[in-house]
């Protein structure tokens, strides 16, 4: 083999290689989507200095047997965690997980999901909670069984939220068929606990609430975010209220994020990033792109959202390039 035929072989291997390593570097925003492939239902989060997105992934119920996870140091560039969790793990889930929640609690990492899309009580099914000592997982079931397997209040137990108050309370935020359901959860996450008045299910459901809720608390006020529409059509959207605690009454204030019909339709099912010690914030959220009819072709996006001067969110505008290189420090 003569020098310069290795030479052109050597060069042949590493070029594609270094042409993607600066691409990649001088990639100046996201674009949307974040990553490749149908994912939904995104729970954007950080944990250790890194974001993470704990999607759906978006497939034919038989199918959404199994979670991804991605992770990213700046929201440009994104590493895929394959099957975190999947339905091997958790013994009662057979088909349908779906819309994760995750949280870190004394160096544990939690995922709560949705599994078996139940329609009555007397389905096996509901919400799940996993555990792992990393957030890429593996994941395993915490409990055997279902966290919250039946209705109440008219709530589907799907679309669960973990929301930590400010007095160190956890609880979990949950339901679909137009019901929101709001309940404390024990410090282990093994179960839940009656409030002061002997409830254990509180309703908070504002209206034109559908399913996907989430809450956060800015500058004092609790922020109760959810979608509606139907998630397959292309009026799904957000909505939100403020009040002054997390059990409401919450008076919906209006949408936030919905299609716009020369760049995506469907556009819902969100997570909020807060950086931390900052008053920024970004909005993951899935949308359909506009070539496609499936109900199961999501894709996880990404935008910067803002407030105005009086604590009102801004209407959220999709676009095509995402959002700009953010490092966590």
């Amino acid at each position: 083999m003569t020098r310069s035929f290795f030479t052109f072989c050597l060069l042949a291997v590493l070029l594609p290689c270094f042409v993607s390593a600066q691409s990649t570097a001088s990639k100046a925003t996201s674009g949307n989507p974040i990553f490749p492939g149908w994912y939904a239902d995104p729970e954007g989060t950080i944990f250790n200095k890194t974001y993470w997105v704990y999607p759906t992934y978006s497939a034919p119920y038989n199918q959404q047997v199994f979670m991804d996870a991605f992770s990213s140091p700046d929201l440009i560039n994104w590493t895929k965690h394959q099957r975190i969790i999947d339905t091997s793990a958790v013994k009662w889930a057979k088909r349908a997980m779906w819309a994760p929640a995750a949280l870190e609690k004394g160096g544990k990492y939690y995922l709560f999901f949705g599994a078996n899309d139940i329609q009555n009580n007397n389905e096996a099914g509901g919400i799940g909670v996993a555990v792992a000592n990393n957030p890429a997982g593996p994941f395993k079931d915490l409990l055997g069984k279902p966290l919250i397997g039946q209705f109440h209040n008219g709530a589907q137990p799907i679309d669960q939220f973990v929301f930590h108050d400010k007095d160190g309370q956890y609880y979990l935020i949950y339901g679909g068929w137009r019901h929101c359901n709001i309940a404390r959860l024990k410090d282990d996450f093994t179960g839940v606990v009656p409030f002061p008045d002997g409830t254990t299910f509180k309703e908070i459901t504002p209206q034109g609430y559908v399913e996907g809720p989430i809450m956060f608390i800015r500058n004092g006020k609790y922020y109760f975010m959810w979608s509606e529409g139907g998630w397959t059509g292309p009026n799904y959207s957000v909505a939100y209220a403020v009040a002054d605690s997390p059990f409401g009454p919450f008076e919906r204030v209006g949408k936030i994020l919905q299609q716009d019909p020369t760049v995506a339709t469907g556009a819902g099912h969100h997570s909020v990033i807060q950086v931390p010690g900052t008053d920024e914030w970004y909005i993951v959220y899935h949308r359909r792109p506009l070539t496609e009819t499936d109900g199961n072709h999501r894709e996880t996006c990404i935008e910067r959202m803002y407030f105005d001067e009086n604590g009102a969110i801004k209407p959220v505008k999709l676009t095509v390039e995402g959002v700009k290189r953010r490092p966590l420090k």
